[in-house]
């Protein structure tokens, strides 16, 4: 029954959003483990050229997403679950939201502090309005680097949180924001 009351999803903006900016943070923190953690020998630091323009479009997509959910993407009133659960579910998403805000400022400023412009695969590249400073941009990289863990470790909280919605709960909260509409119930 619950299933019923809170099957009404969100529209196809949202979702597409959501999952690209999933899609992104995941590819940005899997290719920085990767130039990092990876031996040197295997000549990953290319990596860090995709990373920067992965960043570039993280920017864009949730720039973008903000926007869409200020104005026209669909909210949902009344998410199940008891008051203590919906105020923690909302700090979830603005802690989020604050950490990828965070963490995109912060890549932007590691490059251009330290002394690069930001280039966008190549085909775009946005100049440094700042004078360098190593030291600043290493401080910026080391906050960026705190940020990250915490931000994965908030996705993973995220994700957890919306599967016991769907096995536990069976309240349909997950499936608002599936890519494709859920298929008939099976027990």
């Amino acid at each position: 029954m619950a299933e019923a009351e809170n099957s009404a999803r969100y529209d196809a903006i949202t979702v597409t959003l959501h999952w690209l900016t999933a899609l992104l943070v995941l590819a940005l923190f899997g290719s920085a483990m990767a130039w990092t953690y990876l031996p040197r020998e295997m000549g990953l630091r290319w990596l860090s050229g995709v990373h920067v323009s992965f960043g570039v479009a993280l920017a864009a997509v949730v720039g973008v997403r903000l926007i869409w959910r200020l104005t026209l993407g669909r909210r949902f009133q009344d998410s199940p679950g008891k008051p203590v659960a919906r105020t923690a579910a909302r700090l979830m998403h603005l802690a989020l939201y604050g950490l990828l805000l965070a963490q995109i400022a912060l890549g932007f400023g590691i490059e251009w502090f330290g002394g690069s412009s930001i280039s966008f695969f190549g085909f775009l590249d946005i100049p440094s309005p700042f004078t360098a400073s190593r030291e600043l941009s290493g401080r910026l990289e080391n906050a960026h680097g705190v940020i990250a863990w915490t931000m994965m470790t908030l996705v993973g909280g995220h994700a957890i949180a919306a599967l016991w919605h769907h096995y536990a709960a069976r309240d349909g909260v997950l499936t608002r924001m599936l890519p494709l509409p859920a298929g008939p119930a099976t027990d």
